[in-house]
């Protein structure tokens, strides 16, 4: 066997980011920390193909990530499959004991997570530990504390004084493998909660990334195998995303979990009804954000610029329309415009700045499409920040918000998913209500106002699936609240219980408690007249509404009763 070591090293300028050993063993690819501890398995040719990873904030080539074929992905299932069995045997206790460890692992090592994060979809440090490192380790301590009782069996009470000898219990029950993909704009916070839950609920997970942020993959990926998992139980991939949904689908994965765009979503969902394969989408959002006449104004214009334009606006949960009452439409928009304004935006070298770069140039055409769209509609740019200084790359969008819009444009009626927010003035809030329901998405909503209890009433009228009061964005890092919405926003739920009930199916068990002495059900052959008069019995008996119905419905069945102890 032929066995040759490379030392592979991952730098940003002259720091290094990571550093491990590729060791080719034949058609097997192992990778090594510094420790000497394997980080993954890759399963590829040591000449196989890379996906080659650009830090977008200034054009530097940051690593590279092996390409795994369709061929290779099948055996990594076939391998997770087989798998799948002794670790849904272990405990929920014993699980969780395992994946704990990942915790004290990423928090010794904050820094070098929220760097490769950054490096990699073009935030800032402060975006990256706060939006994705943060909310990961919350999860995995939320989880393993929560996974017993998330997954403990269900007692259910009888429906029916008849049939008070059946008793049900609900169990849940892992899919077996399951098959994850993840977007690239929150490319280790996504997945790594849906991972988590899927290894606790005792399936084996493959995680397919993004492919324009394999290193944020990578560094999750290394974060998992610090939890000593056996062998199969846990596997990541890199493929083209056109290649990996069929791929996960015709290898017959139990479930597919799917954050990205509508059409993709659509395509997927297709593709899945050939093999009546589950799937679980979150496809995006276009959220509202209404300012009642008696919200805090200078906390509502905060919170538009943290949920409109952190992570450069590619949230799927952030702000993109806001409608303000008449009343306060002036004064909002002035603070609006002097923190837009004081916005810092450029490449992240000293923690000074404020909003990093957009992750993908294809991303960036849609965002000046969308603005061109409304600007030739007759929408003004009421406030803008400055762009980047020192730099020309085309990855960098200047937030910016539109007035005069109308939802005749694509940045109030579609997903713009970039640093642009629409402010519009309305009337009264039941207008703002029904120009928030207007859209084809439905993931998250908020109200601002001092009145929570009128704020509740607004949001519960609002088609989201997500609301939050005087706050906006946050709820995805509360590992307690699913996360989901209903449109085309796709369908399912992650993260909190609901989510995690996802990860598995429910089984019902059924005892019956009459077994001795009862021989046999009342219904059961052979049938006979007496026993149709017997079960025309105990309806009346039980649900006749006269008393003499009921008497007489209850004397035909004590007739037949006796039947049941007989063979």
């Amino acid at each position: 066997m032929l066995v040759s070591l490379v030392d592979e090293s991952i730098h940003h300028g002259p720091k290094t980011l990571f550093t491990r050993t590729v060791v080719s063993m034949g058609p097997q690819v192992f990778n090594f920390n510094r420790k000497g501890a394997p980080m993954y398995q890759t399963g590829v040719m040591p000449h196989a193909e890379k996906t080659e990873c650009l830090n977008p904030g200034n054009g530097e080539v940051i690593g590279h990530s092996m390409i795994h074929s369709p061929e290779e992905v099948a055996g990594l299932i076939a391998q997770a499959r087989e798998a799948q069995p002794e670790w849904q045997a272990l405990s929920v206790k014993e699980r969780a004991k395992m994946i704990s460890k990942i915790q004290p692992y990423m928090v010794d090592h904050m820094d070098q997570l929220a760097e490769t994060v950054a490096r990699d979809n073009g935030k800032t440090r402060i975006d990256a530990l706060a939006s994705e490192i943060f909310p990961g380790i919350a999860a995995l301590s939320y989880y393993c504390k929560k996974a017993k009782s998330f997954l403990k069996d269900r007692t259910l009470g009888p429906g029916s004084l008849l049939l008070i000898n059946k008793r049900s219990k609900i169990i849940r029950v892992p899919h077996g493998v399951i098959g994850i993909i993840s977007p690239w704009n929150y490319p280790f916070s996504i997945p790594f909660s849906e991972v988590i839950m899927g290894l606790l609920a005792g399936n084996c997970v493959i995680l397919k990334a993004a492919t324009e942020t394999q290193l944020a993959g990578l560094a999750l990926n290394e974060c998992i195998q610090t939890a000593g998992l056996p062998r199969g139980v846990f596997t990541y991939i890199n493929m083209r995303g056109s290649q990996a949904s069929k791929t996960l689908l015709d290898n017959h994965v139990d479930k597919l979990f799917f954050t990205g765009s509508v059409g993709v979503g659509k395509q997927l969902s297709q593709l899945a009804t050939k093999t009546l394969t589950p799937v679980c989408l979150e496809l995006g959002g276009n959220d509202a954000m209404l300012v009642c006449e008696d919200a805090d104004l200078y906390r509502a214009a905060s919170g538009a610029i943290w949920a409109g334009f952190q992570n450069a606006g590619q949230s799927c949960g952030g702000v993109e329309r806001i409608y303000v009452h008449e009343t306060v439409y002036q004064s909002f928009l002035s603070i609006l415009k002097q923190k837009t304004e004081a916005l810092r935006v450029g490449y992240d070298t000293d923690f000074s700045m404020d909003i990093g770069c957009m992750t993908t140039l294809r991303q960036v055409d849609t965002v000046k499409h969308h603005v061109d769209d409304a600007l030739a509609k007759g929408a003004v740019i009421y406030a803008q920040a400055k762009g980047p200084k020192n730099t020309d790359s085309p990855y960098f969008v200047a937030p910016m918000v539109l007035t005069q819009v109308d939802h005749t444009m694509l940045v109030m009626s579609d997903e713009t998913f970039g640093p642009v927010m629409g402010v519009m003035k309305v009337k009264t809030m039941d207008e703002a209500v029904e120009l928030a329901n207007d859209s084809t998405l439905g993931l998250t909503c908020s109200v601002w106002s001092k009145n929570r209890k009128n704020a509740e009433g607004l949001a519960r009228q609002i088609k989201t699936g997500v609301a939050t009061i005087n706050d906006h964005l946050m709820s995805h890092a509360l590992a307690e609240t699913p996360w989901g919405g209903p449109k085309e926003t796709g369908g399912g739920r992650t993260h909190g219980d609901i989510g995690f009930a996802e990860m598995t199916y429910p089984q019902v068990l059924v005892h019956d408690y009459y077994t001795p002495p009862a021989r046999k059900n009342l219904w059961w052959h052979p049938f006979s007249l007496p026993v149709y008069e017997g079960l025309k019995g105990a309806v009346q008996f039980f649900y006749g509404s006269k008393l003499g119905s009921r008497i007489m419905g209850g004397l035909k069945l004590l007739r037949v009763l006796p039947r049941m102890l007989k063979p």
